[in-house]
């Protein structure tokens, strides 16, 4: 439930390549700060439909995370945790090569976000039915990286093996939850 002194929610973003342990991190976190986090929905829209992605296809996948979104602020107590957002499917269609809705372009710029962790891919690829891009696992940490810095957005490199990420992670997110 949300606070009842009516402090602003704070909104946290896990980013980065695949298999970084974004889920892993969001789940831990939300269990940390006792509150809700929203998973990836371009993952289960591709575990349903596949991978042959089309610009449709990216919209519904920006559509269905931005409900999620919405729906999990709705519970989320003093701090929402983003298993992604739209930045990552603006970028995601980079890799695709497939045209961007300008819509998704747009509303990427329009919502707002108190703070990103951008995952290093310093940790061991783990394969599952998704993750099929290993090999440009820098450059996608590149390519967010650039972008975040670009918009001025507020972002923390998370790096080093799972412990220490965990303990970076919280870290932060107890800090933006401060800052309120």
């Amino acid at each position: 439930m949300k606070p009842a002194d009516s402090t602003p929610l704070k909104k946290v973003v896990l980013t980065g390549p695949e298999s970084t342990g974004k889920t892993f991190l969001s789940k831990i976190l939300a269990e940390q700060f006792n509150t809700t986090w929203v998973e990836e929905y371009g993952r289960a829209y591709c575990e349903k439909v596949g991978q042959d992605l089309t610009a449709l296809d990216f919209a519904h996948i920006a559509g269905g995370q931005l409900y999620l979104e919405d729906e999990a602020a709705k519970k989320a107590n003093k701090v929402l945790i983003c298993d992604t957002d739209l930045i990552v499917t603006e970028v995601w269609a980079e890799i695709y090569k497939v045209p961007c809705p300008d819509w998704i372009v747009e509303i990427n710029h329009q919502r707002h976000y108190d703070h990103w962790l951008l995952l290093s891919p310093d940790v061991p690829w783990e394969r599952d039915s998704v993750r099929q891009y290993q090999e440009i696992r820098n450059w996608h940490f590149q390519r967010l990286h650039d972008e975040l810095s670009k918009r001025q957005l507020p972002f923390t490199v998370i790096s080093g093996n799972y412990k220490e990420r965990i303990e970076m992670s919280k870290k932060l997110v107890g800090e933006v939850i401060r800052d309120s």
